[in-house]
């Protein structure tokens, strides 16, 4: 067989079930290889796309999404979504072909830097450059990509090498043991755990891993000390559990501020500061004998002038937490916490207050999420572009379990949503999947509405309309008391997704909007949702916050 034979033979050896990509004429013998394995080849409108659909299955599986592109601008179309993925750190390895080796000292057509330009957003890039070494890299890039904390690997494969003869077979596939931590420093932690009077845990996405997140629970309800998740740390603990305080990351006050303002004991949990800065929670610039911070994660702490930490735990995240509960006293721990049950009263009051609300022409954000969780299911999954809906759905939308609101938050980029809509989709058939999108970022990767249509994966998508890029213009306020022109134009949505072959349907009215969904939900086809939104709500939140008072 030739070499591209064999790389794809080692793709079905990890148990790759997909491929999302857009082909080029140096990925020829890859494709020809690939139209005869079990791997099904997911054919995208644009590589940015399939690097967001790959980033979204490593999410929901932890297990790597793979993506593909050619080489040239097929490689730097990927750049994005790989970035994505390995700052919010989703397991993904990206597939590009190369020009012939006989033509890559020289200046030469399409011919670049591909793996030189994957390195600073990836935790490995490496060019294939014999085919016996095909297993081996192959292997690399997936252990790489799935240890913890996980990330993007790059392959390369050359047109030429891709086409030698070869007698290889793909390595076994040993997923290792993470290690655990030494005995003596959980020790430490138990020791201030059982001191202080006002602890709280902040989870941030490395809680979300299943076994963590149970374990996160058993820990929480042996002690009844409060959560604040972070936007990607959703579903940690469950929306109804009375220690669950929601999220923070507004970057500006808030009840979930305040509580971890009055804690003397921070414990973060797979906490990631890519998402969420120190200096927006922790005012203190260098040690506070009054605050301690025990760090637990699967890294070391980043260092931080804003996060010096007492105790740092490294090691599995649920196997930590195993230790800890392992370690508790019943009756042993005397805590204050009734400002945090304070705390949350205030906050649901806060999330129901629109909930009856009955506009028409535009409808406000609160409204929009409390119909949103009316409908979707405790499994079901709500992804969130990047834009001014972003920041309502962070702190409005909360979950029952882990990775079932998706937001890319540590690179942020938008035109995520309806792509990796799609992915959920294919993991998860049986459940509801709903994109939420602002006008700017559905624009972004409204051609991928044509793959959801043709691969039959019948994603809900909604767009909040405004005209501009409202989050842009809502900071530019906060900060300068004005903005610059932000404004654009938009399709007629309704025609555009019938253009597509997909439904379309538009909300004005307030008490319309459950209905809409609920219809939306049993289409055959993707679905285009537009509502008119009601940003004047964003300085009002703004405002509010800023003269937010304490409950207690």
């Amino acid at each position: 067989m030739n070499a591209a034979q064999l790389f794809v033979k080692c793709l079905e050896n990890e148990g790759v079930e997909y491929i999302f990509g857009v082909p080029g004429e140096e990925n020829a013998h890859f494709m020809m290889a690939l139209e005869a394995s079990s791997i099904k080849f997911i054919l995208c409108r644009h590589e940015q796309g399939a690097a967001f659909m790959a980033d979204v299955y490593g999410r929901l599986t932890g297990r790597a999404g793979v993506c593909m592109g050619t080489l040239g601008p097929g490689a730097t179309n990927l750049v994005t979504g790989v970035a994505d993925a390995n700052m919010d750190r989703s397991p993904v390895v990206a597939i590009t072909g190369q020009a012939d080796s006989r033509r890559q000292h020289k200046e030469s057509h399409q011919h670049m830097d591909i793996v030189g330009m994957f390195r600073p957003i990836t935790k490995w890039a490496q060019p294939i450059l014999h085919s016996m070494n095909v297993p081996e890299v192959v292997r690399k890039a997936f252990k790489l990509a799935t240890m913890e904390k996980p990330g993007a690997c790059h392959i390369e494969l050359a047109d030429d090498i891709a086409a030698y003869e070869v007698d290889h077979v793909p390595l076994p596939v040993h997923h290792p043991r993470r290690p655990v931590p030494d005995d003596k420093v959980v020790d430490q932690a138990i020791d201030l755990i059982s001191k202080a009077k006002r602890p709280i845990i902040l989870a941030g996405n490395g809680a979300i891993r299943k076994r963590a997140s149970n374990q996160l629970r058993i820990f929480s309800e042996r002690t009844g000390i409060g959560v604040i998740s972070t936007f990607m740390g959703k579903g940690s603990v469950s929306r109804h559990a009375p220690y669950c305080l929601f999220t923070i990351g507004l970057q500006s006050k808030d009840y979930a501020w305040i509580a971890l303002d009055r804690a003397d004991l921070v414990i973060t949990l797979g906490y990631d500061i890519v998402e969420y800065l120190p200096r927006f929670w922790n005012k203190h610039h260098c040690y506070d004998k009054n605050r301690k911070i025990i760090h637990i994660d699967f890294l070391p702490a980043e260092t931080d002038d804003h996060y010096q930490v007492d105790v740092e735990i490294t090691g599995d995240l649920a196997h930590t937490l195993w230790m800890l509960n392992s370690r508790l006293k019943e009756g042993a721990l005397s805590y204050d916490l009734c400002h945090q049950a304070e705390l949350r009263k205030e906050m649901l009051k806060d999330f129901a207050k629109h909930s009856k609300d009955d506009t028409k022409g535009f409808i406000r954000p609160q409204k929009v999420i409390c119909d949103v969780r009316e409908i979707m299911g405790s499994g079901d999954i709500l992804l969130s572009d990047v834009g001014a809906h972003k920041m309502w759905v962070g702190r409005y939308y909360h979950c029952d379990e882990p990775n079932t609101c998706l937001i890319p938050n540590g690179f942020c980029s938008m035109g995520f949503a309806l792509p990796g809509a799609v992915a959920a989709k294919l993991v998860y058939p049986e459940r509801k999947i709903l994109a939420i999108c602002g006008d700017g970022a559905f624009l972004m990767n409204v051609q991928e509405l044509e793959t959801a249509r043709r691969i039959g994966t019948n994603i809900v998508i909604m767009i909040w309309e405004d005209n501009e890029y409202g989050l842009i213009k809502w900071k530019q306020e906060s900060q300068f008391g004005k903005s610059t022109d932000l404004r654009f134009n938009n399709p007629e949505f309704i025609k555009l997704a019938e253009s597509f072959g997909c439904a379309g349907m538009r909300v004005e009215n307030a008490r319309d909007l459950v209905p809409a969904l609920k219809k939306a939900f049993t289409y055959k086809v993707p679905v285009i949702l537009s509502v008119p939104i009601d940003y004047r709500e964003n300085t009002k939140l703004t405002d509010r916050l800023g003269d937010i008072q304490c409950p207690i």
